[in-house]
């Protein structure tokens, strides 16, 4: 079977948190994930969809949403690399219920992510919303590097988040050259 692999880059943890996407190209889908760990107090897991087998087109679609969290320890730069393998999108089982539920489990909402490379001593403002006819659920950013951060690079990058009225708005300010995302989920309203 043919299979691309895509690793993503360093991924800040925090003891709140932390989501980050990587996407597959075109006409494939998630086939396998794994992610390496500056340390082992970092809990790591992703989002997938509910259905049975779990496997490609089933669990998984075309984007992986990895979840980290910092859960013991005091790293001063803990950090995630997060790494999928895509696969053909052609096949993919059918969904099998498990058990009755009078509305099957869906997709009722999506995300849409901004991905920002900010330059060393550069700054960065943008403002996001979700789209027409749909409504904020929830904001959340993540800071990366394309190696393991050290504690000064870690401390180099400053992140305001801000929501009013379903508009979103991230300042960025870093010494160092970093890659931010900001990660949007909508429902319909």
């Amino acid at each position: 079977m043919i299979c691309v692999p895509i690793a993503g880059p360093w991924v800040l943890a925090a003891p709140g948190q932390v989501e980050f996407q990587l996407t597959c190209p075109k006409n494939f889908i998630v086939g396998g994930l794994d992610a390496e760990l500056t340390s082992r107090g970092i809990d790591i897991g992703f989002v997938g969809s509910l259905g049975s087998p779990v496997n490609p087109g089933v669990t998984t679609s075309k984007e992986a949403v990895f979840l980290g969290r910092l859960v013991r320890g005091n790293d001063p730069a803990p950090a995630f690399r997060p790494h999928i393998g895509c696969v053909p999108a052609s096949g993919g089982g059918a969904r099998v219920p498990t058990a009755y539920h009078a509305f099957a489990p869906g997709k009722p909402s999506l995300r849409r992510v901004t991905q920002l490379v900010v330059g060393a001593g550069g700054k960065r403002t943008v403002h996001r919303r979700c789209a027409r006819g749909e409504r904020l659920v929830s904001a959340t950013h993540a800071v990366a590097f394309a190696a393991p951060p050290t504690a000064a690079e870690a401390r180099a990058v400053h992140v305001t988040q801000s929501v009013a009225a379903g508009l979103v708005t991230l300042h960025v300010t870093s010494g160092t050259r970093t890659v931010v995302q900001l990660d949007l989920v909508c429902g319909a309203r």
